[in-house]
């Protein structure tokens, strides 16, 4: 999941930024209206955590210009500005869910959390094989045991879980769950999934995370292979 930041105050942008990553989510900060309106047109964003006071161009006009996509992701305003026409306002000119400051963060992600809920249309519990994801509880069990998983091995098996069967390229996936580009130097992702691997696969027979040659890794359950009649057996009976 991939979420803008718009918000000029360099010490909230950095403990949102933060915050939001150790939960699992790529963030890309936006410190100037503008910047956001360009960030959002170029990129498909799952959230976007909006301020209204920013110093080139009100957040209510951000807003509108978000809004005047065909598709626009939700919008979460987070603003100083806590007086009733303000909510009323930002909620009318589209905004999904309106917080004010200060606010405690627990509320912010819980927030966070229902809206991208409420834009997926995808199942809150995906499943391959025997292996299953609760999105909504963050939880993750193969068999009926429980796997621990740190934010980013969460955040790369929700994403592949979510493309079941589609061959995901080293590049996809670091810019959907890391807030960088693939320098095609890394060997992040690699990493990531032997962690997985380990946690997922290593102790059972049928392995789910495949690795793709020449694009990436895909997870999965393959077909068993049909068992082969053997050629010393046969329905006659031999006289």
């Amino acid at each position: 999941m991939r979420i803008l930041v718009v918000e000029d105050e360099k010490k909230i942008a950095d403990f949102l930024q933060r915050g939001l990553e150790s939960n699992g989510y790529a963030v890309d900060v936006a410190d100037r209206g503008q910047a956001a309106v360009s960030y959002v047109h170029d990129t498909d964003y799952d959230l976007v955590i909006l301020d209204l006071m920013l110093p080139d161009m009100d957040g209510m006009k951000v807003l509108e210009r978000i809004r005047s996509r065909k598709v626009g992701p939700p919008v979460l305003i987070l603003s100083a500005r806590g007086a009733v026409d303000d909510r009323v306002k930002g909620l009318e000119l589209g905004a999904d869910d309106y917080l004010t400051k200060p606010f405690a963060f627990v509320e912010l992600l819980a927030r966070v959390r229902a809206l991208l809920r409420r834009g997926q249309p995808a199942p809150e519990k995906l499943q391959v094989a025997e292996l299953t994801l609760d999105s909504l509880r963050r939880k993750v069990t193969r068999d009926g045991e429980t796997i621990e998983l740190a934010p980013k091995e969460y955040g790369i098996l929700e994403y592949m879980m979510r493309n079941k069967g589609r061959p995901l390229s080293r590049t996809m996936i670091v810019e959907h769950v890391w807030d960088m580009d693939y320098d095609g130097l890394t060997n992040i992702v690699d990493v990531y999934i032997r962690h997985l691997r380990s946690k997922i696969d290593d102790r059972y027979q049928q392995k789910l995370i495949q690795t793709v040659r020449g694009i990436g890794y895909m997870i999965d359950a393959p077909e068993p292979a049909p068992v082969k009649p053997s050629p010393f057996i046969t329905s006659e009976r031999q006289v």
